[in-house]
């Protein structure tokens, strides 16, 4: 068996943290079991990552990376209400498949709140500088309408919040969504 490179650690460290973060938050979840879930000591940990914020920090942008991909991806080519649904349909599939990402994304947005509360703004800075690239990246393919990002990145936080809570697909409060943002839809596949 080959041995990991200390890159390859790394994005186990960072795979594990953001399942971890996912379901525990930022001051849930210990660098015990994080380590643990990658196998690794927290000694080596700790010479991958300086400490559990920088560990935070790393899934949170993983996380917004991987949400910017999945949008440039879906509107390659694309322009105005084509962008918007493919983009919809992306993110609606990506969150139904893989619920940790949503979760983390929700566990990003307390940490923020949390941290800023007791004066450290280095969360806040880094997950509003993520947010802003996220933004640009939905802005030009809905056609660098101001508000058309807006209602687009308006429905998506509704949507978070609706499929954290576990409404189901069938419920009322998903009848005022376009079809491509619905989970009814991304399940009857």
């Amino acid at each position: 068996m080959a041995r990991m490179s200390a890159e390859e650690r790394r994005e186990s460290v960072i795979r594990a943290a953001t399942a971890e973060f996912a379901r525990g938050g930022y001051h849930g979840t210990s660098t015990e079991a994080i380590a643990k879930r990658v196998g690794v000591s927290q000694p080596y940990l700790f010479r991958l990552f300086p400490g559990k914020k920088a560990i935070f920090l790393a899934a949170a942008e993983r996380c917004v990376e991987d949400t910017i991909r999945t949008f440039g991806e879906a509107s390659r080519g694309l322009e105005g209400e084509e962008a918007l649904h493919a983009m919809a349909d992306a993110y609606m599939r990506v969150i139904t498949e893989r619920p940790e990402w949503l979760m983390m994304q929700m566990q990003m947005y307390v940490a923020v709140g949390a941290a800023e509360q007791d004066g450290d703004a280095e969360f806040g800075e880094a997950v509003r500088a993520g947010w802003m690239r996220l933004w640009d990246t939905v802005h030009l393919p809905l056609g660098a309408d101001i508000n058309e990002t807006t209602n687009f990145l308006a429905y998506g936080m509704l949507i978070n919040c609706l499929t954290a809570m576990g409404f189901p697909p069938e419920h009322r409060v998903w009848e005022g969504m376009y079809p491509s943002a619905r989970i009814k839809g991304r399940l009857e596949r």
